[in-house]
């Protein structure tokens, strides 16, 4: 056992599939886990360069590799160990094209290849070297050359007519060998497509052991990695994850086309015997079974080859099928050279051969001790979706349910009823559709009265979307209340300023009517009696009506744009104008600003946004409020606020507030959009937390640069409204 406890760190390059194969490498870390007796932490590295990177910076212990990468870090390893596939630790490129339209060496010229990836070795590397090897360039010779991403989307796009030529990794330059990895692919649909062209070979891909190992931790892990595929249980977990059979140490990249070799301890027993349970034929690779030798044990009975032990259970299993004359299976426990394994065992009738009256049994007995030790995880894999107690559901690109756990069922009764356009689906295929871009929030569906928070992740093979969906009402309740709060206090925080733009015009409003009052009043009689009124009486009055207007008129905007702030918080966004929306909380500030500081404009066109008007005013006032109040008062003269809105160079709207003031310690600008950090002790210090909390929602970023004496600058970035394009066009297209 190595004497280390710190776990093994593997990455694993990102062509594997979504949903099968992350199970199984996760079994497959349990399975070298208890071989080892050490943690195995298995990771997918998200491109061929992250996992490049990590290995030249020294930060993983093991990594899947392509043959390229296994080339290349093979002379700076503690070991390489290559894949075993087909018996070959070699493999090969075929081109192939349509059954239905083939193609030659010479008939290339102008047609279209579909490639897995760029560093994809059977899907790109490989074919190109050969082609070069024979004087044709790729970029000369094929009219349109595309990266599709996995084996099965460059297969599908031959058989689609999309593209005439795909490349796939092969074993052997053999056409029914090339058959069945097509059809580990496609199914049903591998006849309509056919090789044309093997390229010379490589050694296969396989795992780099890095220097992070001791020697000692290199030649455990040699050992169980090179043995897994002797057990009855590492075979199918070496498929799952990898396609391979088992591994071999690398012979190096001069090392001669693959050979065969001996197992070295297959435990696994297939036979023939008679119906008293005498062995016709018994075979193992290794020779031996249940700790006994079992070479020329033909015509002895289960008893005298394997001990009445092994036997034992085996021959309740033989007189059993020749009762019903079926095939039987028994799983059973036998303790082996002192060790405890579990083994499954099958008896089956065989068919008669010819000029044969005896009945005989087929006989296969495997140890299946390491599956039955992985079943526990096994299971609690398995049934995470069906226990998960919030709603998860799988989706076809097209909006198809492909799976939906109880919880769904139970959330969402209409679901399967309503398919596509069910508001989850949509909402989920939307979100799809845009791109899922990176930093935005997670879509939200309003149903029935409660919020559901959607987690959308892409599917790659086959195509589709995974769906998290969370009950997030109680959130959204306790959101909306911190919102409602803010506002209040930004209105309490802006009750005097606001007290001081209304007075100016209230007061000129009120002197107006009043001299007007008084005006009519001594021209009443006059004007009672028809005598003639002086025109400037009458102008005088005019002009203070008119001024009376202009007040009330100002007085209904300043409402206006307190109501807007004081609005609830939105179900639905809207496309809004940001440059409007930061004048009018300029505008709510105007009296404050008077006696504060110098204002500074820089407004540029900018893109519409999709926001909340009531949330965005809400922001700006936060922010514009926040420089205000950093600004000393008794230094009006030096006083700046300069406000900036722009559009960055990829295409994101931004606003920039920057006060002249005092600054912030390093401590606080750590914490500034902490709730309740304020270095003001009369703020509630929610402002630039929930401000924060908005720009987030909407999908963009608030960051804050300050220095000591030389004021604070706050930047919004908010994405561009983008129009979400038609999914029937999408799908088209």
């Amino acid at each position: 056992m190595i004497a280390s406890t710190a776990p093994i760190r593997c990455l694993l390059y990102p062509s594997l599939g979504e949903i099968r194969e992350h199970v199984r490498v996760e079994l497959f870390a349990r399975a070298l886990s208890e071989r080892l007796g050490r943690p195995v932490v298995m990771t997918i590295a998200p491109t061929y360069e992250a996992l490049e990177a990590e290995l030249v910076a020294g930060r993983v212990d093991m990594a899947w590799g392509t043959a390229e990468q296994c080339n290349a870090f093979e002379p700076q390893a503690r070991a390489v160990l290559r894949a075993v596939r087909s018996g070959s630790w070699h493999y090969h490129s075929a081109l192939v094209c349509r059954a239905d339209a083939p193609l030659t060496l010479e008939t290339l010229q102008g047609k279209r290849v579909a490639w897995v990836a760029p560093r994809s070795t059977g899907g790109h590397l490989l074919p190109v070297r050969h082609l070069e090897s024979l004087g044709l360039r790729p970029d000369k010779l094929f009219s349109e050359q595309r990266f599709l991403g996995t084996y099965r989307k460059a297969l599908d796009a031959v058989l689609r007519g999309e593209s005439d030529v795909a490349a796939i990794f092969s074993n052997h330059t053999d056409a029914l060998a090339m058959r069945a990895t097509l059809t580990s692919y496609l199914g049903a649909d591998a006849p309509q497509l056919a090789p044309f062209l093997f390229t010379i070979s490589t050694l296969a891909d396989g795992l780099i052991l890095t220097r992070r190992l001791s020697e000692a931790d290199t030649e455990q892990l040699v050992s169980v990695l090179t043995r897994m595929n002797t057990d009855g249980a590492g075979l199918e977990m070496l498929m799952g994850p990898f396609r391979v059979e088992g591994f071999i140490r690398s012979p190096g990249p001069g090392a001669p086309v693959s050979a065969p070799r001996p197992s070295q301890g297959a435990e696994y027993v297939v036979g023939e015997l008679d119906t008293q349970g005498r062995c016709l034929r018994l075979w193992s690779p290794s020779g031996r079974a249940f700790g006994r030798d079992v070479r020329d044990v033909e015509g002895r009975t289960l008893d005298q080859a394997l001990g009445s032990e092994a036997s034992e259970p085996l021959m309740s299993l033989v007189r059993a099928v020749n009762r019903g004359g079926s095939d039987g299976r028994l799983e059973y426990r036998l303790t082996v050279d002192g060790e405890e394994k579990f083994y499954a065992a099958e008896v089956t009738p065989c068919a008669p051969a010819l000029g044969d009256n005896g009945v005989r049994l087929g006989l296969l007995v495997r140890d299946v001790s390491g599956m039955r030790s992985l079943e526990d995880p096994l299971y609690r894999l398995a049934s995470f979706p069906l226990l998960h107690p919030e709603p998860l559901l799988e989706l076809g690109m097209d909006g198809a349910l492909r799976y939906s756990n109880p919880a769904t069922h139970v959330a969402f009764h209409d679901l399967v009823e309503r398919g596509p356009t069910h508001p989850l689906v949509h909402a989920a295929l939307t979100w799809a559709w845009r791109g899922m871009p990176p930093g935005e929030p997670a879509p939200t569906v309003h149903l029935d009265g409660r919020y559901w928070e959607l987690t959308v992740t892409q599917l790659w093979d086959p195509p589709g979307l995974r769906v998290f969906v969370r009950d997030v009402t109680l959130r959204k309740q306790l959101e909306a209340k911190l919102f409602q709060a803010d506002r209040l206090s930004a209105l309490g925080s802006l009750a005097a300023a606001v007290g001081h733009e209304m007075n100016n015009p209230l007061a000129f409003v009120l002197a107006n009517l009043s001299y007007v009052r008084e005006e009519l009043e001594r021209l009443k009689q006059p004007l009672l009696t028809g005598v003639p009124v002086p025109r400037p009486d009458l102008d005088g009055i005019m002009e203070a009506l008119g001024e009376t207007v202009e007040g009330a008129t100002r007085l209904k905007h300043i409402v206006q744009d307190l109501r807007t702030l004081s609005r609830k918080p939105p179900e639905h966004r809207a496309r809004v104008a940001v440059q409007p929306v930061l004048e009018n909380a300029l505008k709510l500030l105007r009296g404050e600003l008077q006696h504060r500081a110098r204002l500074e404009r820089d407004f540029h066109d900018v893109p519409t946004v999709d926001a909340d008007e009531a949330r965005l005013t809400q922001l700006f006032l936060n922010l514009l409020l926040n420089a205000v109040q950093a600004l000393d008062p008794q230094d009006v003269a030096r006083n700046v606020l300069r406000v900036a809105a722009y559009t960055s160079e990829d295409g994101a709207v931004v606003v920039e507030v920057q006060d002249s003031g005092k600054g912030l310690h390093p401590d606080l600008l750590a914490r500034i959009f902490e709730p309740f950090a304020t270095a003001r002790p009369s703020s509630t210090g929610l402002g630039l937390s929930v401000s924060h909390t908005i720009v987030t929602d909407l999908g963009g970023t608030l960051r804050a640069e300050s220095r000591e004496g030389r004021g604070t600058l706050l930047t919004v970035t908010l994405p561009a409204a983008v129009p979400v394009a038609d999914p029937q066009s999408l799908r088209a297209g």
